[in-house]
């Protein structure tokens, strides 16, 4: 068996970066990878602008008891005109500050009457003004290449009225699950089967991660049945995911399916628990992984063997997340020849600590334990991890994204 960390480095370069890139509008930008580097074109602000709703002065006219005309009001939007000395301007939050102003004090520290302003508390000179270029200035690097565009990527490129991007397309991922004993949610039942939760999950995970779903195929446990449904899949996918069928028993024939098509295992099996049975090898150059069948297996191997590949593919700069270090709560203590990796729920005490709660059973069968689960802790090969150590964390929320 190969360990863990071989195995997460191989499939996290089990395909090369993207070369294509196309252009498209911001607003539908949104889980897509910047294919190029951007540059701020504008200041941010554009010009000095109040921080506050308030006046706008000159400190050297700033005294408390003094009482100073208003000679105008600049509300957002609007230009100023030119402060005159010893007077105020009344402006509000983003208003421009008129020239010769450098300072705003707030209306919560004033009393106005009769068209004067009567300072309560004098201000700090420069006080509450955001000033040209303090967020962005023109020139200076905004977002790389390889950064996810999210919610708030969108806002700072629309910021600098940037209405398209270029960005890497959508991986285009195949589903395949396999095995006689898989019948479709919703469909009638026999009592010698189950219902099928892997394609619908690992969609799911798929989409989560701003990748396409774009085929889900299912295929009884017979060699033309795999062979058909891989060689759909490659025709029309990036990245190939099958569930089931890459174990040793005699129904498990994914493995000679794939060698019929030209396909080499660039690894198989993997010394972690659960999800022993993996494997990775390329059909029409296309990368395929092979999951375990059991669906809490498969949606861990997802998490930290998987999910790595896919933001390979997607461009992304950082392949991977960041693992914790914290304390692990659990009844027993936990040891195994294999990497374990515990399905575990992060709760935090009364003082702020986060602490690693394990779910109370943790056979592989168990579904229920993921949607209980915040994450996966990861118990070392050979090692005894008692109540109260700290373990490995990898956060369903950062792997999973």
């Amino acid at each position: 068996m190969l360990e863990f960390d071989d195995a997460q480095t191989r499939l996290a370069n089990g395909a090369p970066r993207p070369q294509a890139a196309t252009e498209t509008a911001l607003r539908d930008a949104a889980g897509l990878v910047l294919a190029r580097d951007l540059t701020a074109t504008l200041d941010l602000p554009s010009a000095d602008n109040s921080a506050m709703d308030g006046y706008a002065l000159r400190y050297e006219d700033c005294r408390e008891g003094v009482a100073l005309p208003i000679d105008q009001i600049v509300y957002a939007g609007h230009a100023p005109q030119p402060l005159q000395p010893g007077h105020a301007a009344r402006l509000f939050t983003g208003s421009l500050m008129p020239a010769g102003a450098d300072t705003v004090i707030m209306q919560e520290d004033t009393r106005e009457a009769d068209g004067k302003l009567e300072i309560a508390r004098a201000p700090r000179q420069g006080q509450h003004v955001r000033r040209r270029g303090e967020d962005t200035a023109a020139g200076s690097p905004l977002l790389a290449a390889g950064t996810r565009i999210g919610p708030a990527q969108i806002a700072l490129l629309a910021s600098q009225g940037i209405a398209r991007v270029t960005v890497h397309p959508a991986v285009r991922v195949g589903i395949l699950t396999t095995g006689d004993e898989l019948v479709a949610p919703g469909e009638a039942r026999a009592p010698h089967q189950i219902y099928n939760s892997n394609g619908a999950m690992m969609a799911a995970l798929v989409e989560g991660m701003a990748a396409q779903a774009t085929q889900i195929l299912h295929a009884q446990d017979n060699e033309a049945a795999l062979k058909s449904a891989f060689q759909a899949l490659a025709r029309d996918c990036d990245l190939i995911l099958s569930i089931g069928g890459v174990s040793v028993g005699d129904k498990d024939l994914v493995k000679p399916v794939l060698e019929s098509l030209g396909a080499t295992l660039d690894l198989w099996r993997v010394r972690m628990k659960p999800g022993k049975p993996v494997a990775m090898a390329h059909v029409d150059g296309k990368p395929v992984v092979c999951l375990p069948g059991n669906p809490v297996s498969a949606f861990a191997v997802f998490t930290v063997l998987v999910s790595p590949l896919l933001r390979r593919m997607q461009g992304r700069r950082d392949l991977f997340p960041q693992v914790s270090m914290l304390t692990l709560r659990t009844d027993t203590p936990r040891h195994d020849s294999r990497e374990e990796f515990l399905r575990v729920r992060r709760e935090v005490d009364n003082g702020g600590v986060g602490q690693l709660q394990a779910f109370d059973r943790q056979s592989s069968g168990v579904l229920s334990s993921l949607p209980w689960a915040t994450g996966l802790a990861r118990i070392p090969a050979g090692q005894t991890v008692y109540d109260g150590e700290k373990v490995a964390y990898y956060d369903f929320k950062h792997w999973l994204s």
